[in-house]
């Protein structure tokens, strides 16, 4: 018997969309939030009125980046330093990747189904308001 793995949905990414808003909204935090499911298409999008404008690209380049390289970018940052292994590959691609903390792939079952990134705090802070944002699926 096959077994099929539920992809991510428009109310999954609802979710993870409340849960990193209310991640940043309890640390005070504007912040701007994207949900990407496993082809890089966006399902879900959501920018504080406070948050930086810059922050809408970098949630989505940072979810995009976790979800191809199926990791957390806050595990990447020194791939990519000038004496790192993957130095080049933020300018590699035709649509860039960005190598900040703040974006996490999303696994059910134990397969890739999406990403969510997180854009307008402190590296760390987004990192931690997209994990517990993951953590709720």
């Amino acid at each position: 018997m096959k077994t099929t793995t539920a992809q991510l949905t428009i109310q999954d990414a609802e979710v993870l969309i409340a849960a990193a808003q209310h991640a940043a909204d309890a640390a005070e935090v504007p912040v701007s939030v994207t949900v990407l499911d496993a082809g890089g298409n966006l399902l879900a999008f959501r920018r504080d009125d406070r948050a930086v404008l810059i922050s809408g690209e970098t949630s989505t380049r940072k979810a995009y980046t976790a979800l191809q390289l199926d990791a957390p970018t806050a595990d990447l940052v020194d791939l990519v330093k000038p004496d790192g292994p993957f130095h080049s590959l933020p300018t590699a691609l035709e649509r860039p990747l960005l190598f900040i903390a703040g974006g996490v792939p999303v696994h059910r079952d134990g397969r890739l189904i999406g990403a969510v990134g997180v854009g307008g705090g402190a590296p760390e802070q987004d990192h931690g308001f997209a994990t517990a944002a993951a953590a709720t699926l």
